[in-house]
């Protein structure tokens, strides 16, 4: 009996994150096989809805539904196998079936066995609808035109797959039914490997699908920016001009830099999907390991060719703004430097007059404390002559007040010029 070590407690996300890498398992096939594959993008509000109609299928064929807080779930119904997955932004429902008419494989495909009244009644809207079958093959593989039959005569792309285990073909185009198809030649697929190449063509389908819902934007935002650049490219003009008014150009750089961030919150996780859908894609096609067929295009030529321009431009859209913020914040710097130095200037110029003004102050404070030296020594001076005048009136003392007066009038000025110094020495020191 193995003995269990023990281990600290485990992290409260340990085993989920674990069991992550074994999520979303493909099926396994019995071949041949047909199968139809819906994406239907969905609202916060309408996942809560999707699992209770997810629950009701499962209620009609007695099938345990998944847990509420399941992400992809796997089961067999009656005829068909079902397999749901949840994304961040749409959902997906692929119906399969062991019935394949060799003759007209898209004749019946596997969502006609699946309940018409519960299909009606999907919740969300349709992104990606398509039909795949993988049918056996004889050593020589069908001429392009007959496999274009199957394709309305449209001109097909495809290659052989897994290593050259199965030739799989489409034409990315939407039929008159309103799927897209894919057919797949089995030579010698296994159960599980079949199940891997449909998850990957159908993924490839979805996510090149929801990697463009980024080039609408991309087109509605391009003549936005260029108009945006012109308007940064006027107001670096009007910047080198010497009579500009920098308040007003600061103001419409202000309102510029405003309406360029709004577009690139609006528009920042619409072209980071696209990116990260985009290398979904690449992953894919890399994953079915192409080998080209003589005279016809592979799957990932085509989308190479149709997929990456819309996705360049995007791409291109999304850096032209973050360069124009760039720039925005730049020339608001320059801009804001400018004014900063401007207001400097006007701040010296004041402080300038204003130490003018103290200056000017203190000379007239001066000049009146002299005029108030001079005002003081005459007003102890008329008290002393007074005084004088009254005691030679009372004739205690014979002195004459004029020479009491004139003989005051320099000591006292003295004496009171020594007070206001010391005074002002006084102030100064406190």
């Amino acid at each position: 009996m193995t003995k269990l070590l023990h281990i600290p407690e485990n992290h409260a996300l340990r085993f989920s994150l674990h069991n992550e890498i074994h999520a979303r398992p493909p099926v396994s096939l019995k071949l041949p096989a047909s199968a139809s594959h819906l994406a239907l993008t969905l609202s916060e509000e309408e996942k809560a809805q999707e699992y209770e109609h997810l629950k009701a299928l499962c209620s009609r064929f007695a099938v345990n539904p998944p847990p509420k807080e399941a992400s992809h779930f796997t089961a067999t119904f009656d005829t068909f196998l079902f397999h749901w997955e949840q994304h961040g932004e749409f959902s997906t429902y692929c119906f399969y079936v062991n019935t394949v008419d060799i003759n007209k494989p898209f004749a019946k495909p596997a969502l006609a066995y699946a309940p018409m009244d519960w299909l009606d009644k999907l919740i969300g809207k349709s992104i990606v609808a398509a039909h795949a079958v993988i049918m056996p093959t004889s050593e020589q593989v069908p001429s392009t035109t007959e496999i274009s039959s199957y394709f309305e005569g449209n001109a097909i792309v495809g290659s052989q797959v897994t290593g050259g285990d199965a030739t799989a073909f489409t034409d990315f185009r939407i039929h008159n039914d309103g799927f897209s198809r894919f057919l797949i030649f089995d030579k010698q697929l296994l159960s599980q490997q079949a199940g891997r190449l449909l998850q990957r063509l159908f993924e490839v389908e979805v996510y090149r699908v929801m990697s463009l819902l980024a080039f609408p934007v991309a087109q509605e935002l391009a003549p936005l920016v260029s108009k945006a650049e012109q308007r940064l490219s006027k107001i670096t003009t009007d910047m080198a001009q010497h009579d500009c008014n920098d308040g007003l150009l600061l103001d419409q750089l202000t309102r510029l830099a405003a309406e360029v961030e709004s577009h690139i919150s609006h528009s920042q996780f619409r072209f980071g999907a696209a990116h990260a859908y985009h290398k979904i894609v690449n992953q894919r096609i890399a994953d079915i390991r192409e080998v080209k067929i003589q005279g016809v295009q592979t799957i990932g030529e085509f989308l190479g060719k149709r997929l990456q321009p819309a996705i360049t431009t995007c791409q291109s859209t999304s850096k032209r703004f973050s360069l124009l913020s760039e720039r925005i914040s730049n020339a608001s710097q320059l801009l804001r430097t400018r004014v900063d130095i401007s207001i400097e200037r006007q701040n010296q110029a004041l402080l300038t007059s204003m130490d003018l003004r103290v200056k000017m102050q203190l000379r007239f404070q001066e000049t009146v404390e002299g005029l108030s030296i001079v005002a003081i020594t005459s007003y102890i001076v008329s008290l002393l002559n007074s005084a004088a005048k009254a005691l030679n009136s009372a004739e205690l003392i014979d002195i004459k007040p004029e020479i009491v007066s004139g003989v005051a009038i320099p000591i006292v000025l003295i004496l009171v010029a020594i007070g206001v110094r010391r005074l002002h020495k006084k102030i100064k020191a406190e």
